[in-house]
């Protein structure tokens, strides 16, 4: 499935078009953070390796680290996806519907995760506070695992708000279904798709 995400138009509603704006800032951290993650991630693996091999001292607590980072990579950006609408997703009744119906149909399947991620966010904070409370850490160096743990949550909250968002969004395009879309991603059809390739294709040649 590819998307893209339409223009802001003149019109759009003032207050939908802030949440979206700065709510797209704090994404964009949140993966930058999650990139930086994986950078410093491979970094460690780059010195563990040759440690080993060049002077047979392996980095010290290296399996916690790796523990330890994994979650920041794995739901910091989740946000950043749902925005973008890069998740995976069976779109095939999606593409099928037109007008009012496919926007009934955006709203629902956006509405209905936020039950789930609001209990996500509630057992990742309980999960959170009792690491924190009965001071939780990893085997080898004994690092504190709650800095860690509470990222889960975290990441859901912001999960949660961009859910919100796009369900406002969807919400708007059932009651105004001719209204241009403001902060939701729209599903490139096959013949979108095929006019972009052609278009980024004649760029190419051209430069």
């Amino acid at each position: 499935m590819q998307t893209h995400t339409p223009p802001i138009p003149a019109d759009a509603p003032a207050g939908l078009v802030f949440a979206d704006k700065w709510l797209s800032k704090i994404e964009d951290a949140a993966a930058i953070l999650a990139a930086i993650c994986i950078f410093f991630l491979m970094l460690l693996g780059i010195t563990q390796v040759l440690g080993r091999q060049l002077f047979n001292m392996p980095l010290p607590g290296y399996i916690d680290f790796v523990e330890l980072s994994m979650v920041t990579f794995a739901f910091l950006a989740v946000a950043y996806c749902q925005r973008l609408g890069g998740h995976v997703r069976m779109d095939l009744f999606v593409r099928m519907a037109h007008g009012r119906a496919r926007w009934i149909l955006e709203f629902v399947t956006t509405t209905a995760p936020i039950f789930l991620v609001l209990i996500l966010i509630y057992f990742g904070w309980t999960h959170f506070l009792r690491a924190y409370q009965f001071g939780d850490s990893t085997i080898d160096m004994e690092i504190p695992t709650w800095p860690s743990k509470i990222v889960v949550p975290i990441s859901f909250a912001i999960l949660l708000l961009r859910l919100i968002v796009q369900s406002i969004g969807y919400g708007r395009l059932v009651i105004h279904p001719d209204s241009a879309p403001v902060a939701v991603p729209l599903i490139l059809t096959e013949k979108d798709i095929a006019e972009k390739e052609i278009e980024d294709a004649a760029g190419g040649s051209r430069s």
